[in-house]
């Protein structure tokens, strides 16, 4: 992967997310604003036009830094702080030009501290760390087996609508779901809906779409 594969990531994420706003969309409104797949579709999509205005040459850090900018001022909502944030502490993480899986892997385990690190929350909680710890565990499993970037990035997003799935019987304990208590439960959780999204777009730029 290279600078421009990231840009296809987040421009394939827009696609995915705003075909899928909607859906997004009503599972939060039936455990949170209501507002997360337009606020995302939103945020993403203007992340991959600001991406489409940087030279030729930029670094992967810069082309994460940036969309991971333009999500935090164009999405709104927690879901914009998460994942802005997620992407710009992936970025400090790549300090090389083309990335191989160890690399990639850096990134993402660095992209889930932060989520963790901004949000407080653990697997178990009824957020998007449920479908995101779950998703970088399967890619560095992959990589340790041997496995390529795409197979790993495949692996990688199978984990991640796993997880996203496994939230439905969880009562929530952070966020605005978990004001509700046990009404909660029997939802799926938006947060991690779309970070299922994200790793899937990672997985078709990559070549692990099979």
């Amino acid at each position: 992967m290279n600078a421009a594969d990231l840009t296809a990531w987040i421009r394939r994420a827009a696609e995915l997310v705003t075909a899928d706003a909607e859906r997004l969309t009503a599972l939060d409104a039936a455990i949170g604003d209501g507002d997360h797949g337009h606020n995302l579709a939103r945020g993403l999509t203007a992340a991959a036009d600001a991406l489409a205005e940087l030279p030729a040459d930029a670094s992967p850090q810069q082309v994460l830094s940036t969309a991971g900018r333009v999500l935090v001022s164009k999405t709104g909502g927690a879901s914009g702080a998460l994942y802005g944030m997620a992407l710009r502490r992936a970025g400090t993480a790549l300090k090389v030009d083309e990335i191989d899986a160890r690399w990639l892997g850096a990134a993402l385990r660095e992209a889930l501290a932060g989520i963790r690190n901004l949000g407080k929350a653990e697997e178990g909680d009824k957020t998007m760390v449920d479908a995101f710890a779950k998703a970088v565990a399967a890619y560095d499993a992959a990589r340790h087996r041997g496995t390529d970037l795409a197979g790993a990035a495949r692996a990688a997003a199978s984990a991640a609508e796993e997880g996203a799935q496994a939230t439905v019987p969880m009562q929530a304990r952070k966020g605005r779901a978990s004001y509700l208590g046990p009404r909660s439960i029997g939802h799926l959780d938006p947060g991690a809906a779309s970070t299922a999204l994200i790793f899937r777009a990672l997985a078709d730029v990559t070549g692990g779409e099979g």
